[in-house]
C-alpha cells in the first residue's frame, strides 16, 4: 500500500510539473509577468526542482521579491538539493537586500548541509547588517553551531541572549545531546524557567539515545506527575525503548492506556514502540495483540520487531510465519529481519533452514551478511552440536570474530564438552576481553566436566594472578513508574536507612520463625 501511495504521488507530481512547464512557455510567448506564482507552484511540489525554479528566478528581467528569495533558501534548507553551492551561489547573485528571515533559512541551510564556515561568514555578515538579533535568528545559529560540533559558539549565542524563548533553551538541550553531555543538559533543563512537550520530549529521547534509561523514565514520570504539559507521540516513542531495556513493564502499561484513551493507536512510531517494549519485557502476547491491531499501517520495523521478538520467546514457527507474510506483502527484508529469521531457526533447532536462509541473503535479498548474522549462524551450529563446523565457518568470515561470536563457540563448547576448541574459543577471548572473568569460569567448568582438575586449578591461579573480579551485580526495581537500582550494601539510594532498617525488622521476624541464612548454617557446618 506504501509504494502504491509513493507512486500516486511521483505520478501527480509529474504531471503538476508538466503544467508548470505549459505555463512557463505560454508566459514566455505571451510576455506575461507571472514568475512569483510559477516559483510558489514549483517549490509546493512533493518533490519540487530547486534547480528548475533556481534558473527561473534568475532568469528574470525585474529583480524578484526578497520575499520569493527567501522561499527557495527555506526550500534549500529543507534539505532541496543536491548541495550547498547552488544556495550560496543565489545569496550572492541576490538582487535585492536580505531580511532577518534570510538569514534564518540560510543558517538553517548551512546546518543541513554542514557548513559552519559560511555559517560563520553568515554570522558576520548578519551582525554588520544592524538587524535585530531576535529569538529566530538565535536559534537558528545556535542550532547550526550545535549541529557543527561548535558548541562554544552555541553557547555563547545562548548566553548573550538578553531574553530567551523556550526555542532557544530547547536548540541548546539539544546541542548538548549531540555532543554526549548529559549533565549540561540536565543543568539546563532544570534552569529553564518555562518547558514545553518539546522540551521534556528533547531530554527524554537524549536520555535514551546516551542509554541513560533510568534517568529518562525518571524525567517521565517527573512529567506524568507534574501534569503541566501532556506527552504527545513523540515523547511516548521516546520513552518506551527505556522501557523495554529496564523491563519497566508496569509504565509500559500505563502508556498504552494513555496511548488508547488519547487516541495515539494508530501511530505508527508509537505502536513499534509498543511492540518491542512488550517483547523486551517477556509479554509476547500483549505485543501480538498491539501487533494485530495495526493492521495495514504496519511497516518493516513492526515486523522486524515481531518475528526477533518471536524467535527469542521460542515461537519460531510463528516468527517464519510471519517472515512469509512479510514476503507475501511484498515488502522487503533488511538485515534486522534476517537476524530475526536466523534467531528463530537456532531456538527451533532448524540447522537446515537456517543454512538456507543465511545462503540466500545475497542471492534472493541482496543483503550482504553482517557480523551479526554469522554469530547467529555459529550459535545456531554451535547449540545443534556442529562445534567443528562453527569454527570451520569462524575462520572463513570476511571479517574479524568479535568477543560474541568467540562467547557463542565458546558456550556451545561447554555445553557439548568440546575441550579443544573450548580452549582455542578461550584464549581469543582473553585476548578481547581479558577484564572478563567470565570466559575463564566456563573455560574451568569445561574441565570439571571432564575430570581434569589440574587444568581446573590452572585457570583458578591464572584469575587470581590476574586479580579479575567479577563485576556487582544490581536489582532494579520498579514502583509507580520509577525505577530504583540496587547494588550490594549500596548506600546511594536516598531511602536507604528506611531500606535497611525495614529489611532488619524482616530479617528478625524470619528468625522467630527458625530461619537461618546460608552463611550460619555453613559457619556451623
Amino acid at each position: 500500500m506504501c509504494v502504491c501511495l509513493g507512486e500516486t504521488g511521483n505520478r501527480l507530481g509529474l504531471v503538476q510539473m508538466n503544467r508548470i512547464k505549459q505555463i512557463h512557455g505560454f508566459v514566455l510567448r505571451n510576455g506575461v509577468d507571472d514568475i512569483q506564482a510559477l516559483v510558489l507552484q514549483l517549490l509546493h511540489l512533493p518533490s519540487p526542482n530547486l534547480r528548475y525554479a533556481h534558473a527561473l528566478l534568475l532568469s528574470h528581467p525585474t529583480p524578484p521579491s526578497t520575499f520569493l528569495y527567501n522561499k527557495l533558501f527555506q526550500a534549500y534548507a529543507r534539505g532541496g538539493g543536491a548541495s550547498f553551492e547552488p544556495c550560496a551561489e543565489l545569496f550572492v547573485s541576490m538582487r535585492r537586500s536580505p531580511n532577518p528571515h534570510t538569514f534564518v533559512f540560510l543558517f538553517s541551510a548551512c546546518a543541513a548541509f554542514a557548513r559552519p564556515g559560511h555559517g560563520r561568514a553568515l554570522h558576520a555578515r548578519f551582525i554588520l547588517s544592524g538587524f535585530p538579533f531576535d529569538a529566530f535568528v538565535a536559534t537558528a545559529l545556535l542550532d547550526l553551531y550545535a549541529k557543527s560540533g561548535l558548541f562554544d559558539s552555541a553557547r555563547r549565542v545562548f548566553d548573550e541572549m538578553p531574553t530567551r524563548d523556550v526555542a532557544l533553551w530547547n536548540s541548546m538541550i539539544r546541542g548538548y545531546f549531540r555532543c554526549g553531555d548529559l549533565d549540561k543538559a540536565r543543568e539546563l533543563f532544570d534552569a529553564m524557567p518555562f518547558r514545553n512537550v518539546i522540551s521534556w520530549t528533547s531530554m527524554i529521547s537524549g536520555c535514551t539515545q546516551n542509554s541513560r534509561y533510568e534517568e529518562a523514565i525518571n524525567v517521565f514520570s517527573r512529567m506524568w506527575q507534574e501534569g503541566e504539559v501532556k506527552p504527545n507521540e513523540v515523547t511516548l516513542a521516546s520513552v518506551l525503548p527505556a522501557c523495554a531495556h529496564l523491563g519497566a513493564m508496569e509504565l509500559g502499561m500505563k502508556i498504552e492506556a494513555y496511548v488508547r484513551d488519547n487516541g495515539m493507536i494508530r501511530n505508527v512510531f508509537v505502536c513499534n514502540a509498543l511492540l518491542e517494549m512488550f517483547a523486551k519485557c517477556g509479554n509476547i502476547e500483549r505485543a501480538k495483540k498491539v501487533f494485530d491491531e495495526m493492521g495495514v499501517i504496519r511497516n518493516l520495523c513492526s515486523y522486524n520487531t515481531m518475528i526477533m521478538g518471536l524467535a527469542v520467546h521460542g515461537k519460531w514457527h510463528e516468527s517464519l510465519e510471519l517472515f512469509q507474510e512479510l514476503q507475501a506483502r511484498r515488502i522487503s527484508p533488511d538485515d534486522i529481519t534476517l537476524v530475526g529469521v536466523l534467531l528463530a531457526c537456532t531456538h527451533g533447532g532448524l540447522v537446515d533452514e537456517g543454512q538456507f536462509f543465511f545462503d540466500s541473503m545475497e542471492k534472493d535479498f541482496r543483503i550482504t551478511p553482517k557480523l551479526e548474522h554469522y554469530g547467529c549462524l555459529v550459535d545456531l551450529l554451535g547449540r545443534a552440536g556442529y562445534t567443528k563446523e562453527a569454527y570451520s565457518l569462524i575462520t572463513s568470515m570476511p571479517m574479524e570474530p568479535d568477543s560474541v561470536i568467540w562467547g557463542a563457540l565458546l558456550g556451545a563448547c561447554s555445553f557439548h564438552r568440546d575441550v579443544q576448541l573450548a580452549e582455542i574459543a578461550a584464549e581469543f577471548l582473553y585476548k578481547l576481553e581479558p577484564w572478563n572473568s567470565g570466559n575463564l569460569v566456563i573455560l574451568s567448568n569445561v574441565y570439571a566436566s571432564l575430570g581434569r582438575w589440574a587444568s581446573v586449578a590452572n585457570v583458578w591461579r591464572l584469575m587470581k594472578g590476574k586479580q579479575h573480579r567479577k563485576s556487582a551485580g544490581y536489582s532494579i526495581i520498579e514502583l509507580d513508574g520509577n525505577m530504583h537500582k540496587f547494588l550490594v550494601e549500596d548506600k546511594s539510594h536516598p531511602q536507604f536507612e528506611e531500606i535497611y532498617t525495614l529489611l532488619d525488622e524482616i530479617t528478625m521476624s524470619m528468625r522467630q520463625f527458625g530461619y537461618k541464612p546460608n552463611r550460619i548454617l555453613q559457619a556451623e557446618s
